[in-house]
């Protein structure tokens, strides 16, 4: 038996792997030592894991029950074979739950909407955009960018994280964009739908990371590079490369995977940075008017905020051994105010969560409802569901 690292959206997976030969159909064993049910954190299988040839085929069975789960296979690399398949299970408080993976036809699979998506928006500039059943984001890109240096009206000149506030389970992105090309309406005004009000400028909006040198932080500029990975009903992910940038004389080199998974409003950013050992991932502060709280020792810092007609938490949340600190850093300088969780970089990566809550949404119904979300999320990472395979 040997022990390998698997990298999901919430929890690292610990990953068992023994192999019978005499076994017909291999079982995977997914065991909760939470004392709560945990229902949206995704399982990664590697195909080489399950010994099969043909991934397309695979089904994921639960042997109590023999219900099928939905599963979403990824092709990680882009060389276009499927290397991992995902499933979302329910698995109980304090309890071991065994799936089977067996071989079923097309027909056979469950079939579930696919609510976790991502793409390119070349019809608003250069946009990348994302969304899941309850929040959605973007970023924006180098054509903004430039319009922005050139004083043309429309451009954009952040490395910020901007907030979509959907207030409806099924999917905005087309929907919100179609109506701004064709000039039917404008997703800044909420017809039942949500909208975007939120602010970014060359704030860190809700999730943008920052290098700290002395009492002044440094950021990269707009995505220069994008990627899709994957949409689904259970995650999208994509991948974002920004050009080399300056921090008080050290060259900071930045790429990243932001992941979103079915049932969660965090994303996860997985960061690859060269130039510094430690990060700062912050939280605009807007009109100043909310409160910054933290828990260091569940390694979350949030701002939760009175917005418009309602309120609004925001959150960055790492690990116990990736999360250093945080800080308020309160300035007279329009939109660089920034509540910043200091992140350690370990082998030139960094991970970490990012996301938020809107009250208007029916998600949140209070500051403590959204501070209990984070400290169960922080369990959930600090507390990897263990997956073996035999």
């Amino acid at each position: 038996m040997k022990t390998l690292k698997l990298f999901t959206f919430l929890p690292l997976l610990t990953l068992l792997f023994s192999c019978n030969q005499e076994e017909k159909n291999t079982t995977v064993i997914v065991k909760n030592s939470l004392d709560f049910e945990r229902s949206f954190e995704v399982i990664e299988l590697q195909l080489s894991d399950l010994k099969v040839d043909d991934f397309y085929s695979v089904g994921i069975k639960n042997k109590k029950t023999g219900e099928l789960q939905v599963t979403q296979l990824v092709d990680v690399d882009g060389n276009g074979t499927m290397d991992k398949i995902l499933f979302q299970p329910k698995i109980p408080a304090n309890s071991t739950i065994n799936f089977e993976v067996v071989t079923i036809s097309e027909t056979e699979k469950p079939k579930a909407p696919e609510l976790c998506y991502s793409r390119f928006v070349p019809e608003r500039t250069d946009d990348y955009t994302w969304e899941n059943n309850k929040v959605a984001f973007r970023v924006y890109g180098p054509v903004a960018q430039k319009m922005k240096e050139d004083n043309i009206k429309g451009g954009t000149l952040s490395s910020g994280v901007d907030a979509w506030l959907k207030r409806v389970e099924y999917p905005i992105i087309n929907k919100w964009y179609k109506k701004y090309t064709e000039g039917t309406g404008t997703y800044h005004k909420d017809t039942g739908e949500g909208l975007d009000d939120f602010h970014v400028g060359i704030s860190r909006g809700v999730g943008g990371i920052a290098v700290k040198v002395d009492s002044l932080y440094y950021f990269s500029k707009n995505y220069t590079k994008w990627k899709t990975i994957t949409n689904g009903p259970l995650r999208t992910s994509f991948y974002l490369e920004y050009e080399s940038w300056n921090a008080a004389g050290n060259k900071i080199t930045e790429s990243k995977t932001i992941t979103l998974d079915l049932g969660n409003n965090l994303s996860k950013f997985s960061t690859n940075i060269n130039g510094t050992n430690t990060v700062s991932a912050g939280l605009t502060l807007h009109e100043k008017d909310g409160e910054v709280s933290a828990n260091p020792e569940n390694g979350w810092v949030s701002y939760w905020q009175p917005h418009a007609d309602s309120e609004l938490g925001t959150a960055i949340i790492a690990t116990k051994s990736t999360f250093k600190g945080f800080e308020k850093y309160d300035v007279e300088t329009k939109d660089l105010s920034n509540a910043y969780a200091h992140l350690n970089v370990n082998n030139n990566s960094v991970v970490y969560y990012a996301g938020f809550g809107w009250k208007k949404s029916k998600q949140f119904n209070s500051k403590q409802d959204w501070e209990n979300y984070l400290n169960r999320f922080s369990k959930q990472i600090n507390n990897p569901l263990e997956v073996i395979i035999e």
